[in-house]
């Protein structure tokens, strides 16, 4: 196997926190925000979600590498994370199928890791400190000289990052004789989001994040797909417009963390950074128009106000909760087919108690043809 050298490599966090552990992966320098996902399983999926996006991972499972990897299991073209702090990396798999190691994997997609650290003290110190801009090198070990790099890092808040991640061009995906036809705005979709969308009978064409509304409506769509993505939402002006047209069609609207934050600013509703975000494949959510509830899957760092939403109830109706913090995790607009939630229901990785918002959504657009 490819396992990587036993060579010294450092974490610097922006508060001046800093641990030394080993180098894996490409040796380099690599900066962003720090996050932690909890999630016991899939990190491919993970790695090349693009939400993630400018995002340093602290993996919380202990092992990471020891499935290896596999090319059907990408949610996108590239890895997406800036680099990944972990606890045991190892080029030693046990999965007969996979393709490769994670070591050669980390090596081709230029990806900076660090392991060999107490993941679990990191994620005590975000929970604490909240989310903050950090550093990882396996070639600089000055502390000071790290400060300097790190101190040139742009916040996540401000910046717009969906549009780095979005198709360049128009694509097309299902079958072209399919009764339903969805526009789907990418701002950093999931593979396994349009999956679930084909699956059901849908033909998609999915545009790249900063397409007009006049572009969009050119494909004559039966509904329209706001998709996830990475950054903050309140930088992106560009999308509020053209979703604010979209919703005025009277057409169903689905947007998925990054879309229903974006259709909330669509419709005055503000959002906020959160402390440290949600990440992970077992986030406890309600669905308070069935009363039941659902084991999720999340990737976020931003969120729609709470506040703003219960004080505008003529605007929006709250149709899902999370039961750990009480924050907003899916809305309805009222008098429109439009609707949104935080989580992931595609669950690729996690468990699949949400993928009937699909369904939810095609019987939308049938009924409203």
């Amino acid at each position: 196997m490819n396992n990587p050298p036993f060579e010294k490599a450092i974490l610097l966090l922006e508060d001046g926190f800093y641990l030394e552990g080993l180098a894996a992966g490409k040796k380099g320098t690599a900066t962003g925000e720090i996050c932690f996902n909890t999630g016991m399983t899939g990190y491919q999926e993970v790695f090349t979600d693009p939400s993630y996006f400018g995002q340093m991972l602290v993996a919380t499972n202990a092992h990471i590498g020891n499935y290896g990897t596999k090319n059907a299991d990408t949610e996108s073209e590239r890895v997406q994370i800036s680099g990944l702090i972990c606890k045991n990396f190892t080029s030693d798999y046990s999965r007969a199928l996979a393709d490769q190691d994670i070591q050669k994997y980390f090596e081709e997609e230029e990806i900076v890791c660090i392991h060999g650290i107490d993941t679990r003290e990191i994620v005590r110190h975000i929970r604490s400190k909240g989310a903050m801009n950090c550093i990882i090198s396996t070639e600089d070990l000055d502390i000071n000289s790290l400060k300097k790099k790190l101190s040139e890092t742009p916040p996540m808040e401000g910046l717009e990052l969906a549009s780095r991640v979005s198709t360049n061009e128009p694509y097309s995906i299902g079958e072209e004789n399919d009764d339903l036809r969805i526009a789907v705005l990418d701002f950093g979709t999931k593979r396994n989001i349009l999956n679930c969308m084909v699956e059901r009978g849908a033909y998609l064409k999915v545009f790249p994040a900063k397409t007009s509304f006049a572009t969009l409506n050119e494909f004559n769509p039966h509904g329209f797909f706001l998709s996830n993505g990475p950054g903050d939402p309140a930088s992106m002006d560009y999308a509020v417009e053209t979703i604010k047209k979209i919703v005025a069609t009277g057409k169903p609207v689905f947007g998925i963390c990054l879309g229903h934050q974006l259709l909330a600013l669509s419709v005055g509703i503000p959002t906020y950074k959160m402390h440290h975000g949600h990440r992970g494949i077992n986030h406890p959510v309600k669905n308070l128009v069935s009363g039941k509830c659902e084991i999720t899957s999340q990737n976020h760092g931003f969120g729609v106000s709470p506040d703003a939403v219960r004080s505008n109830t003529d605007k929006v109706e709250i149709t899902h909760m999370n039961l750990n913090d009480d924050t907003i995790e899916g809305i309805k607009v009222k008098g429109q087919p439009a609707f949104s939630v935080q989580y992931h229901p595609e669950a690729s990785p996690g468990p699949h108690d949400s993928r009937y918002l699909f369904d939810d959504f095609i019987e939308l657009i049938k009924n409203n043809k």
